[in-house]
């Protein structure tokens, strides 16, 4: 079957996107479209090619044999056209955009003075800064270079490790420090496998938190209110006049940060630059020796 000869590069865009969320919902939140789009452009998609894409179970859409067949020549298509799109960016050196994907802490902590150095160098160029805790997809170009805490599973991606981030316990002044009762604050059921939630736990020894959450931020700003112990990294913790370390059962903790970007991009003037200025940076400032 060669279904895609005939199809434009949108409608293969949808399909991709709903066989990989299998919801309407959350291929329209990959998409930032209504679901009714999405479900408009695939029937409108099955009705061209005559084929019965998905089964619409109440679980979700699932996709029939002629779908899965359709899928493996989409994921190829689209493997293609990215890699047509990484070339032409590669067309003028510093002019255009360069997306950077990172942790929201280390976006508000870290990364402002280096973006405002590369902005004043490079009038032309535009940094996209996405703040999220989801990993971006680097193989489908969900963006250029991303920051991420541990050690990827690479693939075809280039690593970069910059440095160690040290963390520790930080809480307001007045809170117990021997082996007294100590109150909380822990890492959420959303992120079931983080060593940091791991860590925590052990030195928790079976406690309850007081209060849990996914943002490093809010878990900040929670022991400043004196709610309990945060686990935090010592670039937010250490500098905040509100808090104060506070001495930890177990070694010191660390997780190393690293430099990801698609093996397709390292020639790309601008992206390189962008990298680079990056892990110069923060090589400097979070491991200074």
């Amino acid at each position: 079957m060669d279904a895609l000869s005939a199809l434009q590069w949108d409608d293969i865009r949808f399909f991709l996107a709903l066989a990989r969320a299998g919801s309407l919902s959350r291929a329209a939140r990959a998409l930032r479209v209504e679901h009714s789009t999405v479900a408009r452009r695939v029937t409108s998609l099955e009705t061209a090619l005559a084929l019965r894409l998905f089964d619409r179970l109440a679980s979700g859409w699932s996709l029939t044999a002629e779908g899965e067949e359709l899928l493996a020549q989409a994921g190829a298509v689209e493997a293609q056209i990215l890699g047509l799109a990484r070339i032409a960016r590669e067309q003028d050196p510093m002019a255009g955009r360069v997306r950077i994907s990172a942790p929201p802490v280390l976006l508000a902590e870290l990364l402002m003075p280096t973006v405002a150095a590369l902005s004043a160098a490079h009038p032309r160029l535009t940094i996209d800064l996405e703040g999220s805790r989801r990993e971006a997809d680097m193989m489908r170009a969900e963006a250029d270079i991303a920051l991420r805490i541990g050690l990827p599973e690479t693939g075809d991606l280039i690593a970069r490790r910059i440095a160690e981030i040290g963390y520790g316990l930080y809480g307001a002044p007045g809170l117990p420090e021997g082996p007294a009762p100590r109150r909380w604050i822990g890492f959420d059921d959303s992120l079931p496998g983080l060593a940091q939630k791991r860590w925590l736990e052990a030195e928790m020894e079976g406690a309850e938190p007081a209060i849990c959450s996914n943002d490093m931020a809010t878990m900040a700003q929670a022991a400043r209110a004196g709610l309990g112990l945060a686990l935090l990294p010592h670039f937010l913790g250490a500098r905040d006049a509100a808090l104060c370390a506070y001495p930890a059962r177990q070694p010191a903790f660390s997780r190393p940060l690293y430099l990801i970007l698609h093996a397709d991009m390292r020639r790309a003037p601008r992206v390189r630059a962008v990298a680079d200025a990056l892990v110069a940076d923060l090589k400097a400032r979070l491991d200074p020796r």
